[in-house]
């Protein structure tokens, strides 16, 4: 590990200011992913600027049921809440099914959706990667493909973001509160990661020196319905070959509104646009559960690889998201 410089800053603004001054600086706060990665050498940053302990471990009511959590608050916290449990139940699943409990009791919400890829050529400093040293060429392509992306990638990256909550967040139009060198702002949840294209290095829309304080969730009664279902290798501490959270809001036999985001497939949480219309309207029934899932995958491009590939994704997530409608439907009959 290279040696830095450990900063303690008195209030997140001056921590903001410390690394928006510093283009080697970081932020560090549960410290879940960036401390692997300082031992793995994938980062190699000047300074460290600690936040743990400047940012609000509070969940706060906001208007009409609506919730703001504080960046500082850990995944178990979250998770346990008995607010977030009754009011956005796929949260709560979406936090639980992640990591340990360990390492639940540390991260902080703050951190988890800024959390870098799982990529094994990511962590291997010997092998070219894009993201880590940029135009050094993805030793994914044709190598080890089989947890890698299927939707959004490009010919310059095609892994995956690792985070559970982050797909719930998504599909519950959470939105970011953050604090820059220029001030406060809110940034949509969907519009938080980028997809990769030819910057495959810059995860997020941030800036050097922006932290983020809180998120909210707004209040959405289709949100009481909800479920995340996580497909992997090992029953615990494996992260998602693809994932599902959902929302849903059946009358008469018909399929109201509907709130969708894929995990495991693509370089960002994806938000299922393309499925959610086609579900709105339709009879709640399998065969729409299908045309829906067909609909958003239209454009799926899986990647061959050394080990078989990942096409396996696209029946894997098509018969994942049926699943979870249709157990959805039946608890709102």
């Amino acid at each position: 590990m290279k040696p830095f410089d450990y900063r303690s800053p008195a209030d997140a603004a001056e921590a903001v200011r410390s690394v928006a001054g510093d283009p080697t600086a970081v932020f560090l706060g549960g410290g879940t992913n960036l401390v692997d990665h300082l031992k793995l050498g994938v980062v190699e940053p000047g300074h460290v600027v600690g936040v743990a302990d400047l940012l609000s471990a509070e969940i706060e009511e906001l208007g009409e049921g609506g919730l703001r959590i504080g960046a500082g608050v850990s995944n178990s916290e979250l998770a346990a809440d008995p607010r977030v449990r009754e009011r956005f139940p796929m949260l709560s699943q979406a936090l639980l099914s992640g990591a340990s409990a360990q390492l639940r009791n540390m991260a902080t919400v703050g951190g988890n959706p800024l959390q870098r890829t799982r990529c094994v050529y990511f962590q291997d400093v010997t092998t070219p990667c894009n993201k880590r040293e940029p135009g050094s060429g993805c030793s994914a392509l044709g190598g080890w493909t089989r947890n890698h992306a299927i939707l959004g990638a490009s010919e310059h990256c095609i892994a995956v973001h690792p985070s559970d909550m982050a797909v719930a967040m998504a599909a519950l139009k959470a939105r970011v509160r953050v604090l820059g060198p220029d001030g406060d702002r809110t940034i949509a949840f969907v519009d938080l990661h980028r997809l990769p294209g030819d910057t495959p290095e810059r995860d997020t829309v941030l800036e050097h020196g922006e932290l983020i304080t809180a998120i909210d969730l707004p209040a959405q009664p289709i949100a009481r319905r909800s479920a995340y279902r996580k497909v992997r290798d090992r029953a615990s501490y494996a992260f998602a070959l693809v994932s599902v959270a959902a929302a849903l809001d059946v009358a008469d036999g018909v399929v109201v509104d509907a709130r969708i985001a894929f995990g495991g497939v693509a370089h960002a949480p994806w938000r299922a646009y393309r499925a959610e219309e086609a579900l709105r309207g339709s009879a709640a029934a399998e065969s729409s559960y299908r045309a829906a899932a067909d609909a958003e995958l239209a454009d799926a491009r899986p990647a061959e690889g050394l080990d078989g590939g990942n096409a396996f994704k696209i029946p894997l997530l098509r018969r994942t998201l049926t699943a979870v409608l249709r157990d959805l439907a039946r608890e709102d009959r």
